[in-house]
């Protein structure tokens, strides 16, 4: 086994990189179901809104998990747990994989979606002890950019996959994959860890900070509008734009080129004026969502709102992330679950409630107009964290750095 890297290294540690591989499977799997929609809903004989759901069920285990498995897991071997994590998500996928029935598949990536929420956790807390401290914002920038690629290339390439093969395809590709990835981090993380007692009690209690609440329900908001229009993204834009099904996935490629974007731009923005950043990314996601219920019938316009609406929605996710983190002070790992867990409470609800509006008579554009009351109802928290003046009160920056510039910072 090669040695850890101390905060002296110029390269992250392999198993950062390992990791964040795990990340990029799962961030695949999360959302590949959206350019696979017309093919499952054919094939298990189900409506394209209630094939839908599949994502919503997805997004409600990760609610329950994430949280759930940072508290289950503070004391366990962490080898251990991501490899049992990878192994039952493996499962999960050849289970759906087999069978005919829709409320297997569902069941299925009910169970899929408890192994991410525990695997992300852990992964998390890995890849910053392994990189050392001076190294823990590049451990968890590479597992983000795991996420983010999984939108540029994973979730394309599943979707193209499915369409050429059938949607089981991407199941059984992903299944593999995560059962080497099972092999690797258990040959790779080491077998002795030094872990600090935690106390689950002084985990909730850092969290009664209205802050963070305020923070959690803007990524909910905003991240479930916008993905409660992407998780429709198939059928408006073969049905309403009259792309070819066949361009779908370069279409979804766009996307995830304009979220590592938005990431990149956001987290740079952000460290200056987080507020701000937030505000401006929340209003012009609104309007972009806005603009794609009036403009989704020319495939043109289409196309280009799609890849804005990457742009403008994740500028905010490093954003909102570091501020839950920093209002959180001393349950980091537990807000951070938070985090992924509020993000995916907007996936579920916004996807139902999109769901509904396909449904509808508004039949394509129905999603879309769901997604922009939701990302504008960001504005509410954003506005009340500004009035609080919540970047100019982190007592926990202050005491972890007295510098006179922290301090005039926070102060």
């Amino acid at each position: 086994m090669p040695p850890l890297t101390d905060g002296r290294s110029a390269k992250l540690p392999f198993v950062v990189l390992v990791l964040a591989a795990g990340i990029f499977l799962m961030g695949t799997t999360e959302f590949v179901i959206a350019g696979l929609l017309p093919e499952i809903s054919d094939d298990l004989g189900v409506s394209v809104s209630h094939a839908g759901l599949l994502i919503t069920a997805f997004a409600a285990g990760m609610i329950v998990g994430a949280p759930a498995m940072a508290i289950a897991t503070l004391r366990l071997p962490r080898r251990f747990t991501l490899v049992l994590a990878l192994t039952v998500f493996a499962l999960g996928h050849v289970v759906a994989a087999l069978s005919p029935s829709f409320a297997v598949v569902l069941a299925a990536r009910v169970v899929t979606a408890l192994a991410t929420g525990t695997f992300w956790c852990v992964a998390a807390v890995v890849a910053t002890t392994a990189a050392g401290p001076a190294m823990t914002s590049r451990a968890l920038g590479m597992l983000l950019g795991g996420m983010t690629v999984a939108n540029i290339a994973g979730v394309p390439l599943g979707s193209w996959l499915g369409q050429v093969s059938n949607w089981r395809g991407p199941f059984w590709v992903l299944a593999a994959l995560s059962a080497a990835a099972a092999a690797v981090i258990g040959r790779y993380i080491p077998d002795e860890e030094q872990r600090e007692a935690r106390s689950v009690r002084a985990e909730f209690a850092a969290l009664r900070q209205g802050r963070v609440w305020l923070a959690l329900s803007a990524i909910a908001l905003l991240m479930g509008g916008v993905l409660a229009t992407y998780t429709y993204i198939s059928p408006l834009l073969t049905e309403r734009a009259q792309i070819p099904a066949a361009a779908v996935p370069l279409v979804l490629t766009g996307y995830g080129a304009g979220a590592l974007l938005g990431t990149t731009v956001g987290g740079r923005l952000g460290d200056r004026r987080p507020l701000a950043t937030l505000i401006t990314a929340a209003a012009a996601s609104s309007l972009i969502l806005l603009l794609l219920v009036f403009f989704s019938t020319s495939p043109v316009a289409t196309v280009v709102l799609v890849t804005v609406m990457g742009v403008t929605a994740f500028a905010a996710s490093p954003v909102l992330g570091a501020l839950v983190r920093r209002f959180a002070g001393s349950a980091p790992t537990l807000a951070s679950a938070l985090a992924s867990s509020s993000s995916n409470v907007g996936v579920a609800v916004g996807s139902w409630a999109a769901g509904i509006a396909l449904a509808s008579p508004l039949r394509q554009a129905g999603p879309p107009l769901v997604g922009t009351v939701t990302a504008a109802l960001t504005l509410v928290p954003l506005t009340a964290l500004a009035l609080m003046r919540a970047t100019r009160s982190d007592d926990h920056a202050a005491a972890s750095d007295p510098s006179p510039r922290v301090r005039a910072r926070v102060g």
